[in-house]
């Protein structure tokens, strides 16, 4: 097996697993949501760290399972515009996007790695119920935004190995 084409099957395996997280914690979050609604209402007992978790929970989601979203190609599009354009346009203007993708993605993943590790060489907490610390919050940050980056990468040269640039067209004189 070709060295990237088995990059390439870890890297599924490990968005595959990552989506597979972002499932598993969808699920814990519903259920402690409705434990807390019961003990809240029924039994005049709150459950204090739920919201808390929730809020850890969700950006955990967002990041574990972006990168598998990208994969499968379902993100936000503007198809108005894009289904109006010829083929080699669209597939120009995916390379475009995914190369600002790559940038983007790779500045927030190094930006966010800084943080996270200032935040741990801090040892700083939260203000909250559970004082967690708040690099294990945020670094979820720098391990989705990189799994971004690169799939953007391999987005975009998924599209370039489709785009050929115009030939040129060879001018004829007749005398």
């Amino acid at each position: 097996m070709r060295l990237q084409a088995k990059a390439s099957h870890i890297l599924d395996g490990i968005l595959g697993s990552f989506s597979g997280l972002a499932c598993a914690l969808l699920i814990f979050i519903m259920l402690a949501v409705c434990a807390e609604i019961v003990m809240r209402y029924f039994l005049n007992a709150p459950i204090l760290w739920v919201v808390e978790i929730s809020e850890v929970i969700l950006l955990y989601i967002t990041f574990l399972g972006a990168a598998w979203l990208l994969r499968r190609e379902g993100h936000v599009r503007i198809d108005m515009l894009l289904t109006r354009l010829p083929p080699k346009a669209q597939v120009l203007l995916n390379i475009i996007t995914s190369t600002i993708g790559v940038i983007m993605w790779l500045a927030l993943t190094w930006y966010s790695i800084v943080v996270t590790l200032d935040l741990f060489q801090r040892g700083v907490l939260t203000p909250t119920v559970l004082h967690l610390p708040k690099f294990a919050i945020i670094v979820i940050i720098p391990a989705g935004s990189l799994l971004l980056a690169i799939q953007f990468l391999r987005r975009a040269g998924g599209y370039w190995k489709t785009w050929k640039p115009p030939e040129k067209k060879e001018i004829q004189i007749s005398l």
